[in-house]
């Protein structure tokens, strides 16, 4: 088992049956000697990945769908800009989904994110998704009401029915060469306080503070209730939850790097073989370029 697979086996859920988030500590460093010994890591592993990148990018067969979903504060942007600092943009596609507009609002739950999923040979990265549809959407039934779905297709299992949706949607995915990875990053609810004080002691974090993120935080234990049901429900083998611990930033960004690493070398993906026709063609070229100025 190579060190990426050993560093993040033991937060991935392949599936929900007995899942528990109250199982997962949010300010576990795993068995790391040290924080410096992360950051090796954390180097090491976006190299790898850069390389098993350029592979995937090359060989133009399979998608990588990586979705990030957490409360405020948790780190999401910070763990995206950090651990695929090393890829190459060609190859990447980032989208944040925030509040629906009108338009998306016309149309069916998953229709925003279809419209952007990555294509062959790339990486596509969704802060926040479509999960969205059974996190805030569940915890405030007043937007509910702005979807305007048919009264008599919203009942009492309607969260059921979206998981439902949701996974059989991300089935058809992985049917089609995307492979779908989803982290979660678990940030305990005293560590958000810490960070949401230091946005707003620090002028140059002031930015990322809302009056929002505080009546958020009020629905603390709805959210995590809604979270738990969630990854109970869609996690799959070929859609699996990664639950990170994310007290730890070092320690996010190497789990989630590691995750991803593990995921491209199960791809097996490597640069396109030549064939002998085009081996002849490549090997005509060079001598007319050896016998030209």
């Amino acid at each position: 088992m190579s060190w990426a697979s050993k560093l993040s086996k033991p937060y991935r859920i392949d599936h929900g049956k007995n899942f528990r988030l109250t199982d997962f500590d949010p300010a576990t460093t795993g068995h790391l000697r040290s924080k410096e010994h992360a950051k090796e890591l954390l180097e090491q592993s976006i190299t790898e990945m850069a390389e098993l990148q350029d592979k995937l990018y090359a060989q133009d067969c399979w998608a990588l769908l990586l979705i990030f979903q957490a409360m405020d504060a948790a780190g999401k942007d910070g763990a995206i800009k950090h651990v695929m600092s090393g890829v190459n943009p060609q190859g990447c596609q980032v989208y944040a989904f925030k509040a629906p507009s009108s338009e998306e609002l016309n149309h069916d739950f998953l229709w925003r994110t279809s419209r952007v999923l990555p294509e062959r040979g790339h990486i596509g990265i969704f802060n926040r998704s479509y999960y969205e549809e059974v996190l805030v959407v569940r915890v405030h039934a007043d937007i509910l009401k702005n979807e305007r779905m048919p009264k008599s297709l919203v009942g009492k299992n309607l969260w059921q029915e979206r998981f439902e949706d949701i996974g059989n949607f991300e089935r058809y995915l992985s049917r089609n060469g995307v492979v779908v990875r989803k982290f979660f990053l678990n940030v305990s609810k005293k560590e958000q306080k810490r960070r949401f004080l230091e946005r707003l002691e620090t002028s140059e974090k002031n930015w990322k503070f809302s009056a929002a993120d505080v009546r958020e935080r009020e629905c603390w234990d709805d959210y995590m209730k809604a979270y738990e049901e969630m990854i109970a429900a869609t996690s799959t083998k070929h859609a699996p939850w990664y639950v990170v611990p994310a007290d730890n930033k070092w320690y996010t960004r190497l789990v989630v790097a590691a995750a991803i690493v593990d995921t491209l070398k199960e791809l097996k993906v490597a640069y396109p073989v030549v064939d002998p026709e085009k081996r002849k063609q490549l090997e005509a070229a060079r001598a007319e370029l050896e016998r030209k100025k």
